[in-house]
């Protein structure tokens, strides 16, 4: 299943650190950035993340929650948030069930093998919770800016 653009995005609810349950409609009358990485605490998430947390102060000023998901185990994702002082929600889908949602769950090669991974992806659902941009197969460096640019178009 994938959203298009302008389609409203299915509700969810989903485990997410500081013993919290993040549900998509109670977040309505805000913008949400959904990003997908595909493991914790390995460098280019790192990097991503870090991008993230140095940039929310201008997504709190655009009304745009963060939200980041990996198929890590919450301890994982609590740690990886503790590590690196991540100032915003991160939520552990191990049964994939948020990553098949958005359809992020591809085949990857690594050193001649196939597995099944998340693709590196964001998504800007505008404040009535509809899609509004999507980014897939995301390089890290500069991602996070265009990110912030869209929310702050879509904000007005």
């Amino acid at each position: 299943m994938s959203i298009e653009i302008g389609q409203t995005v299915p509700d969810f609810s989903a485990t997410a650190t500081g013993d919290t349950t993040v549900t998509l409609s109670e977040l309505r009358g805000k913008q949400v950035v959904v990003y997908f990485y595909p493991k914790a605490s390995t460098p280019g998430c790192t990097t991503e993340g870090g991008d993230f947390r140095d940039h929310k102060a201008a997504f709190d000023a655009a009304n745009t929650v963060i939200l980041g998901v990996s198929r890590d185990g919450l301890r994982a994702q609590e740690n990886f948030k503790a590590k690196q002082d991540f100032n915003f929600a991160l939520i552990s889908d191990k049964d994939e069930a948020v990553c098949q949602l958005f359809d992020v769950i591809k085949l990857k090669k690594m050193y001649g093998k196939e597995h099944e991974g998340i693709e590196r992806s964001t998504f800007l659902i505008d404040a009535d919770g509809k899609l509004a941009h999507e980014w897939r197969g995301v390089k890290v460096p500069g991602h996070v800016e265009d990110v912030l640019a869209a929310a702050k178009r879509l904000n007005g």
